[in-house]
């Protein structure tokens, strides 16, 4: 085997303990690039020496020595069907993690993944006239405080005969504490909240962000249940796509807080009141979390803009775009638009924005002059699953292409060579045969007739499921001959849930698919599949932790009926999920990139 491809002169520190003490010993290393190996990253002699490390291929055995000094054993094992002796020194990742814990090994070893990574392409500089326009409107960027009488305003209908729901006062930390105090401040400032008297209560707690910063987060669960739905349809996407056709240039507006920017009817601020340590408030504009937000906020964008709507403005919920065949028609509708956006005193994120582009991605579509295409994400799970490698990773496969086979001309003819493989007594050999079957399935799933386009007509059914490794979710649609699929979902799981429970890892896997579909399933009734039962309990429970109550206030906007489903009726999003190359566990994420060796020193330093 040659290898040509390597990253060279990688800095990585290993923290050692040698004596007692803990020492940094560093290491230049030299990455060879290799597709063809069954593990993502080798350390070689180097490390063995650093760390202590002694292989018995015989024995099927790796020895660390522990910081009492004894040698302590990591059972190796073998990749089946892969013709490659190297395979013979892979290390289970499950058996090398739980050793590592026990024997509280974590300041001597770790576990890297490293993934190429795309240069991100210097953004084109806006068009003199459009920069000279953006920035005669540059008070529309400036924050938003207060409210503005506007001739809508959202209602909060409760069922009658309803139970007031209240809320419990969590306990908190002191950072959390001084954090509340310092929100609750700027929200008073800003003309938000108020001092409140109201019967009603929800809970507030604390999220961590990715920036370690800390995010308020009201619990409005109990509000929501006896909430009167919003029947009001949101508009259909294909008619929206349909208006801009044609179109050369594109500009996409995002509101600065725009929930924010309605205010909520003086009848119903009562309703939307919150319990903190400091006192008693209630909003007075509305907010994200709350059932018939949603709806409330595309009314009044359809009452702003309807003089254009459709003309050159489309809107879905707080996507906000202007498209026009000329460059010079664009500059003088985005006129018009940022005109009506002073007049209404609505504010705008400008670092979301988009000006007078020739491509961007709309709602899950890309839009440019030759016209409208579906996002690459719809294709690229099933495009570039991995070639199998295994017979677990080729039933996986096999069980998620069998699940669609009666939309696939001629499906036994094309699986026969793969369905060889899963013969009794069969050895292993993944031939050209099998790579052209591999092939061909793969471009079946991604085309009609098996791919379909959505059609807002139709109900959606979700299905979802999550592996410890990763997560995986499929949109479908029945058109009468059974379900299609519209788009597929599959990613790995993120370092900091692999260890997670399980109910954690299913509700972030239904999260992430709702939010990727929120075009499509924001304001309608659909149904949700999922081999968790307990996923059923999700808008009842009654204590969670600040994260999930997050994750379920973000869920809680959704109409959807979840219904649980067996394992082996779940095999698509089973598939999804339990990718072969999500299979390891993450410590760390390393980036190829330009500043690579900095980031190893500084994950490692």
């Amino acid at each position: 085997m040659v290898v040509e491809e390597y990253v060279k002169g990688v800095q990585a520190y290993f923290r050692l303990e040698k004596d007692g003490k803990v020492e940094k010993v560093l290491h230049s290393l030299t990455l060879l690039v290799e597709d063809s190996l069954p593990f993502d990253i080798v350390l070689g002699m180097d490390w063995g020496e650093a760390a202590g490390a002694t292989l018995h291929l015989k024995e099927h055995e790796c020895r660390l020595p522990s910081s009492a000094g004894e040698a302590q054993t990591a059972r190796l094992f073998h990749v089946s069907g892969v013709e490659n002796s190297l395979a013979h020194c892979c290390l289970s990742t499950p058996a090398f993690a739980r050793l590592v814990k026990k024997e509280k090994l974590e300041e001597q070893v770790f576990v890297a993944y490293v993934r190429p990574v795309t240069e991100p392409k210097e953004e084109k500089p806006v068009d003199p006239a459009i920069a000279k326009l953006l920035e005669e409107f540059k008070d529309l960027t400036e924050p938003p405080t207060g409210t503005v009488p506007r001739p809508i305003q959202h209602r909060i209908e409760i069922e009658p005969v309803s139970r007031t729901p209240k809320g419990a006062v969590y306990r908190m930390s002191p950072r959390e504490l001084e954090e509340l105090r310092k929100q609750l401040d700027e929200l008073m400032e800003k003309g938000w909240i108020r001092p409140s008297s109201s019967p009603f209560g929800a809970p507030v707690l604390f999220v961590p962000k990715k920036e370690g910063e800390l995010r308020m987060c009201i619990d409005y669960r109990g509000l929501n249940a006896i909430t009167v739905k919003n029947a009001e349809p949101l508009p259909r996407i294909d008619d929206l796509l349909d208006r801009v056709q044609g179109a050369k240039y594109f500009s996409k507006i995002d509101l600065k807080s725009g929930y924010h920017q309605i205010e909520v009817h003086p009848d119903d601020q009562y309703k939307i009141a919150f319990r903190t340590t400091y006192g008693h408030y209630e909003f007075i504009v509305m907010l994200f979390g709350l059932t018939n937000a949603p709806a409330t906020f595309q009314r009044c964008m359809n009452d702003l803009f309807r003089p254009w709507l459709d003309r050159f403005v489309v809107v879905y919920l707080d996507d906000i775009l202007v498209f026009s065949r000329t460059l010079e028609e664009h500059q003088g509708n985005l006129r018009q638009v940022l005109e009506k956006l002073r007049e209404a005193n609505f504010k705008i994120n400008a670092k979301k924005c988009d000006w007078a582009k020739t491509q961007v991605l709309y709602l899950g579509h890309v839009l440019d002059g030759d016209g409208v295409k579906p996002e690459d994400s719809k294709i690229t799970t099933i495009r570039d699953w991995p070639t199998p490698r295994t017979l677990t990773e080729l039933r996986s496969f096999l069980g998620l292409a069998n699940y669609y086979r009666k939309f696939v001309r001629n499906f036994s003819t094309i699986a026969a060579p793969l369905r060889r493989l899963l013969r009794k007594e069969t050895i292993w050999k993944w031939d050209k045969d099998c790579m052209s079957a591999m092939k061909k399935l793969k471009q079946a799933l991604i085309e009609y007739p098996v791919l379909k386009v959505a059609d807002p007509s139709l109900p959606f059914v979700a299905m979802t499921d999550a592996s410890q490794y990763g997560i995986g979710a499929v949109l479908q649609q029945d058109d009468g001959n059974g379900y299609r699929p519209v788009e597929f979902i599959s990613a790995r799981m993120p370092s900091e849930k692999v260890a997670t429970s399980t109910y954690e890892r299913e509700l972030y896997a239904l999260r992430q698919a709702l939010d990727h579909w929120k075009h499509y399933l924001l304001g309608r009734h659909f149904k949700v599949y999922s081999d968790h039962e307990t996923l059923r309990w999700l808008k009842t429970q009654a204590k969670m932790t600040p994260k999930l109550t997050r994750w379920a206030a973000e869920i809680d906007q959704y109409d959807f009926e979840l219904k649980p489903v067996k394992g082996k009726y779940n095999v698509v999003a089973d598939a999804l999920s339990r990718r072969a190359d999500y299979f390891g566990a993450i410590v760390h994420y390393l980036d190829i990139g330009k500043d690579l060796q900095q980031r190893v020193k500084e994950a490692y330093a």
